[in-house]
C-alpha cells in the first residue's frame, strides 16, 4: 500500500467517531504499530485534527471532514456498478482495489449521495469465479503491462491440446469469460485465448518489443476490417 493511501485510511478510520487504537490500525493497514505512531504524528504536524496518544488511543475531532465528493444519480450507479462488477469477475488485485475504492468514495459523500448509493439495487455475483482463476488474470495482466512473453499449455474447444510461446497484448472479458489477445509465436499471428483454458503459465524473464504489424492496435483494425467485410 503507497504511504498516501495509508494516511488516507488512517483519516478515514479515525472519522467514525469511535477512539481507535494503534494496535487495531496497525492490523487494519497491516503494518507495525511503530509505523502506525509515524504516520499519525505526521498527520499531526500537517494540521490533520486527530486527538488522542499512543497507549491509549486516537480519534479525529468531530469538526473535521473531507471535502464532499458530488456524482449525479446515474454517475453514481454506473462507479458502483462497475466496481461491483470488478469484484466479481477481476483479479485478485483488482478485487482489492474495487472495495478500497468504493470505501473511499463513500468516506467522502455527503449523507444523502451515501443513502443513494444504499439505494443501488444492481449486483454482480462473483460466486464462480475461483482463487485460482482470480490469480491467474493478476499473473496475465502483469505479462501485458511488463511486455514479457509468457509459456502456456493450452486446450482448444475441441480437446486439443498444445504447448506455445506468446506475447500478450491484452485482456478482454465477454459475458462471463474472460480471454487474452496474444501475438503467437508458434502460429507467427495472433491467437485469442480462453483463460479458462489456459494452464502451467509461466512467464519469461525477458522482454519483449512490440513490432510493427504485431501490436494490439493491428490485431484491432484486423478485426475491424473483418467486421465490415
Amino acid at each position: 500500500m503507497r504511504r498516501a493511501d495509508r494516511l488516507f485510511r488512517i483519516v478515514n478510520l479515525l472519522r467514525q467517531g469511535r477512539v481507535v487504537t494503534a494496535a487495531r490500525l496497525a492490523e487494519k493497514l497491516q503494518v507495525c504499530e511503530r509505523t502506525v505512531y509515524r504516520d499519525v504524528r505526521d498527520l499531526q504536524l500537517s494540521g490533520t485534527p486527530i486527538e488522542g496518544e499512543p497507549g491509549i488511543g486516537y480519534t479525529l475531532r468531530r469538526d473535521f471532514d473531507l471535502p464532499p465528493l458530488m456524482f449525479t444519480a446515474k454517475e453514481l450507479t454506473a462507479v458502483v456498478l462497475g466496481a461491483r462488477l470488478v469484484q466479481a469477475w477481476g483479479g485478485a488485485e483488482s478485487v482489492v482495489g474495487a472495495k478500497a475504492a468504493l470505501d473511499r468514495i463513500e468516506a467522502v459523500l455527503p449523507a444523502e449521495m451515501r443513502d443513494r448509493l444504499d439505494a443501488i439495487q444492481m449486483y454482480a455475483p462473483g460466486f464462480r469465479m475461483k482463487a485460482a482463476e482470480r490469480e491467474r488474470l493478476d499473473l496475465l495482466h502483469a505479462a501485458c503491462v511488463e511486455r514479457r512473453p509468457v509459456s502456456i499449455a493450452y486446450v482448444k474447444e475441441d480437446g486439443e491440446a498444445s504447448k506455445r510461446v506468446v506475447r500478450p497484448l491484452g485482456l478482454y472479458f465477454w459475458s462471463g469469460v474472460w480471454t487474452r489477445v496474444a501475438w503467437c509465436e508458434m502460429r507467427d499471428g495472433f491467437r485469442v485465448f480462453r483463460v479458462d483454458r489456459i494452464s502451467g503459465e509461466a512467464v519469461g524473464e525477458g522482454q519483449f518489443t512490440p513490432k510493427r504489424g504485431q501490436k494490439l492496435a493491428d490485431y484491432l483494425k484486423t478485426v475491424r476490417m473483418e467486421m465490415v467485410k
